[in-house]
């Protein structure tokens, strides 16, 4: 069984999004979208209050380095 991700889990959250939303404009993101997003992945598992937007910039900014 695969390891679920967590709100911490950042870099393998960011490769996560890759895969499903390759033509995102991960740049001019909504942090809502993103939160959205993150929830969906399947391998997520986590409480959706956890987040905040520290948690989101920071798997922002790993998406954007993982596709740059």
């Amino acid at each position: 069984m695969a390891r679920k991700l967590r709100w911490t889990d950042v870099h393998d959250i960011a490769i996560e999004l890759e895969e499903a939303h390759p033509e995102a404009d991960n740049v001019n993101l909504r942090f809502t979208d993103l939160h959205r997003w993150v929830m969906a992945l399947s391998d997520f598992e986590d409480d959706p209050g956890r987040s905040n937007e520290k948690i989101l910039e920071a798997i922002q900014a790993a998406w954007i380095e993982e596709r740059g």
